[in-house]
């Protein structure tokens, strides 16, 4: 272990940026994400993905949550009140209220009656299930409510946060106040249990502190952002030896050894951590705390500078599911929970909106592409819980799981992208993400229809068209990708091996180029713009080489591919079933070349390498030129197992082969 390994404790056991009531607003925040109601997104790359969450991803949860599992009986029978056993485990409706969520987004931009009315269903069968004080959990209404709030690690205020992101997401898609009157009455009771001169409670599984903000904005009611505020400030103050702790054996796994305010370094377990962090920077958002921005700079920088994958995943290890020790990040047995890269998008969401930084959006964008759309099989009823970097060809993507948090974490995450694609704030307007969409902004002189069309991540050319009666002068900021920049990821645990002289984003409108000033990482042109205006911005998709820092040893003498934000493995599938064999030397080119796997058509590179052959006679072997084949990462795993590498040896030397 290093000196520092003790931080990370291995034992073994989506903003949803709300149309805000203008009284609950805040100035505090340098970029307002525009709500994704707001968005009509009609991308080739995205909205396929975006339509068979609402068909496929979805059935598949309600199936399962429906029929294959108990989640929604339990409900049902908590309502009957007739002494029945509970079903599954503990914390299993927070994955009803996720699906929800979902749900909610999907019939948002779908208006499809027939999901709204499933989640009506479901939304009923959850407020007959809650007591007459307000609390709402299955579990504990089946198995004995004597022993409620007892056990800090058993999910009761989880659940309850993700029950309340989804009445939150589901009035905003509907209008309909039923499952926003049940949680409003949840938190009235929790508040009236917890808080400054009341009992102490420092949650198991951080996810109630960013719930609550979501439930102030949308509420104006600020007990809810102080009672997220308090919540924050109970960790790290060992509070917990009044309470059963079975989950964990000491306060480095949920982030709790220190006060937030304090905290430097990224410990335990991954998902726990980014809720955490995401809630303290919603607080922040509100509140203005100067603490709390500092606490989450300190540790977002030991997440990305030192603990980071290349594909934006999180979580080395699958024993704490979380951290390990500073550079450790073994690629097959990388654990890199969808569920981690999830949060990860919405940790770096909040961290632009507090300061304006675009080098938060280069790291939301290599999770959303790479570590996070992994999770989700290009059918969209398969997943992966864990994402790893290599494979001898025994992963296999899973039609459900036990603690099944993260197909339904990915179906909201990706049924909610409008979030992420614009911000407006001051008078400036901001293009984060680059989808093919359009929304439409109030301005001085009334309002601005902003247009999109792009092939991105395919092609680097954006064509925006501005449309709007009368003239304006606006700032339109569009970021500029540290990978267009020669910067794969921030710091310097991952570098270029070579970058492009003068291969600088371009700008033109109407045709023209123009110049355009850089500030906080965003290219901003500002003019007087009139109808029918266009914008042309242009980034250079190079293929780049990526090699890793000394001290990540599992990657020395290897080199990674990427071209835009698109991570890319070999994978047996296109390499005669082998992908452990090949070596990629320095002086070796990769060229794009459009290829589909399955039915999806992507830009794939090749290149002709040395690869390792048995001979006919089965004793020796050779080194022969084969034409090898890298595909985006998010898309391996689909034609069945088989070995898969993302990080590929320069040399022959001390190589592990897989003949």
């Amino acid at each position: 272990m290093n000196s520092r390994s003790s931080k990370k404790n291995v034992f073994f056991i989506g903003l949803m940026s709300l149309a805000f009531n203008s009284q609950a607003q805040t100035n505090k925040v340098k970029i307002e994400p525009i709500n994704f109601s707001n968005v009509n997104v009609t991308d080739a790359f995205w909205k396929p993905k975006m339509d068979l969450v609402a068909t496929k991803t979805l059935d598949a949860c309600i199936y399962q949550t429906e029929q294959k599992t108990a989640r929604i009986r339990n409900f049902e029978k908590v309502a009957r009140k007739k002494g029945e056993a509970h079903e599954g485990v503990f914390y299993d409706d927070s994955d009803v209220f996720k699906a929800l969520e979902a749900m909610a987004y999907a019939i948002k931009t779908s208006h499809d009656k027939k999901l709204e009315a499933k989640a009506d269903e479901w939304i009923d069968k959850i407020a007959a299930a809650q007591l007459e004080d307000g609390y709402l959990n299955t579990y504990y209404t089946l198995t004995g409510l004597d022993k409620r709030w007892t056990d800090m690690s058993m999910h009761e205020d989880y659940n309850a946060g993700h029950m309340i992101e989804a009445a939150v997401a589901y009035y905003d898609a509907t209008g309909k106040r039923k499952f926003l009157d049940v949680v409003i009455k949840w938190a009235n009771y929790f508040d009236s249990l917890f808080g400054p001169g009341k009992s102490d409670w420092v949650t198991g599984h951080q996810e109630l502190e960013l719930a609550l903000v979501k439930l102030y904005r949308v509420t104006n009611d600020k007990k809810y952002l102080n009672l997220a505020d308090w919540l924050l400030s109970e960790r790290g103050k060992k509070l917990a030896k009044g309470y059963t702790w079975t989950e964990w054996k000491d306060t480095l796994y949920t982030q709790d050894q220190v006060p937030v305010k304090e905290q430097k370094e990224i410990t335990g377990h991954a998902v726990r951590a980014m809720y955490l962090y995401t809630g303290a920077a919603d607080v922040a958002a509100h509140t203005g705390d100067k603490d709390y921005v500092t606490a989450m700079r300190r540790v977002w920088e030991d997440v990305v500078y030192r603990n980071m994958y290349i594909t934006g995943g999180i979580g080395s290890a699958g024993s704490n599911e979380g951290f390990t020790n500073d550079y450790d990040l073994p690629n097959e047995q990388a654990y890199c929970e969808t569920c981690a890269s999830v949060g990860m998008v919405f940790w770096n969401q909040r961290m632009n909106s507090l300061t304006g930084n675009a080098e938060y959006i280069d790291v939301l964008e290599r999770s959303l592409y790479n570590g996070a759309l992994d999770g989700l099989s290009l059918s969209g009823d398969r997943f992966f819980y864990g994402n790893p970097l290599a494979s001898s060809g025994k992963n296999a993507r899973k039609e459900w799981f036990g603690t099944a948090c993260c197909p339904s974490n990915i179906a909201r995450l990706i049924a909610s992208l409008g979030n992420y694609i614009y911000g407006y704030s001051n008078g400036k307007f901001y293009v984060n993400l680059f989808v093919g969409s359009n929304t439409q902004i109030k301005v001085p002189n009334g309002d601005m229809q902003f247009t999109m069309a792009t092939n991105y991540p395919w092609e680097g050319s954006m064509k925006c068209t501005l449309t709007m009666k009368k003239k304006v002068s606006l700032p339109i900021a569009f970021r500029i990708p540290g990978w267009a920049n020669g910067i794969p990821a921030p710091g310097n645990l991952y570098s270029f091996e070579n970058t492009i002289p003068n291969a600088k984003p371009i700008m033109l409108v109407n045709g023209k180029e123009v110049m355009y000033t850089i500030e906080d990482g965003y290219a901003i042109i500002t003019q007087e713009w009139k109808n029918n205006d266009v914008v042309e911005y242009q980034l250079p998709m190079t293929i780049q080489k990526i090699k890793a820092r000394d001290e990540l040893l599992q990657d020395n003498g290897r080199v990674a591919l990427q071209r835009g934000p698109i991570v890319y493995c070999i994978e047996g599938a296109d390499n005669n079933g082998k992908a452990w064999n090949v070596i990629a030397p320095a002086q070796s080119i990769f060229t794009a070349e459009n290829f589909s796997v399955l039915d999806e058509k992507v830009v794939s590179l090749v290149a002709n390498l040395p690869v390792i052959q048995i001979n006919k006679d089965g004793l020796s072997a050779q080194t022969i030129m084969q034409k090898v084949r890298a595909i985006p990462y998010y898309t391996w795993c689909n034609r069945g197992s088989n070995a898969m590498q993302v990080w590929l040896p320069t040399t022959f030397k001390n190589e592990k082969i897989n003949y």
